[in-house]
C-alpha cells in the first residue's frame, strides 16, 4: 500500500500575474493535471516567495504592478540563477517596446495571451526536458 510519504512529490508552480481571474483559473487548469500552484499578483510578493519556498517553475506575467516581470527575472537571476532557467513568461505586452528587448535576449518560452492550458503544459514540459 503506498502512503502519502511514498507519492511522488508534485511540482510546485508559481504563478505571478495581477490579473487575478486569469491566474486563479492557470491555477485550477495546472493543479487539475497534478501540479501545486500558487498565485501571486506582483513580483514583489513573487520575489519573498521564492525566497521562503521551494519552486520549481515560474509562470510569470510581464506587465505587473510594483515589479515587473523583467524586473522580477533579474532579481531571481541574481539570487537563484538555477531557478532562472525555470521561466516561462505570458503576456499581452509582447508587442510592447518597453518589453521587446527583454523577449528577444531571454532564454525562456514567452507565450502570448491567451494562452491553452495545451501551450502551457507543453511549455512547463520542455522546462524539464531540457534539463532547466
Amino acid at each position: 500500500m503506498q502512503t502519502e510519504a511514498d507519492a511522488p512529490r508534485k511540482r510546485h508552480v508559481l504563478i505571478v500575474d495581477d490579473n487575478l481571474q486569469l491566474a486563479q483559473t492557470l491555477r485550477e487548469l495546472l493543479m487539475s493535471h497534478g501540479f501545486d500552484a500558487v498565485v501571486v499578483s506582483n513580483g514583489v510578493l513573487a520575489l519573498k516567495h521564492t525566497l521562503q519556498r521551494s519552486v520549481d517553475v515560474i509562470v510569470c506575467d510581464l506587465q505587473m504592478p510594483q515589479l515587473e516581470g523583467d524586473m522580477f527575472f533579474a532579481a531571481v537571476e541574481r539570487t537563484n540563477p538555477e531557478l532562472a532557467k525555470r521561466f516561462v513568461f505570458i503576456t499581452g505586452m509582447a508587442d510592447d517596446p518597453h518589453f521587446q528587448k527583454f523577449i528577444s535576449t531571454v532564454n525562456a518560452p514567452v507565450l502570448r495571451k491567451p494562452v491553452t492550458i495545451e501551450t502551457l503544459l507543453d511549455a512547463i514540459s520542455s522546462l524539464s526536458k531540457t534539463g532547466n
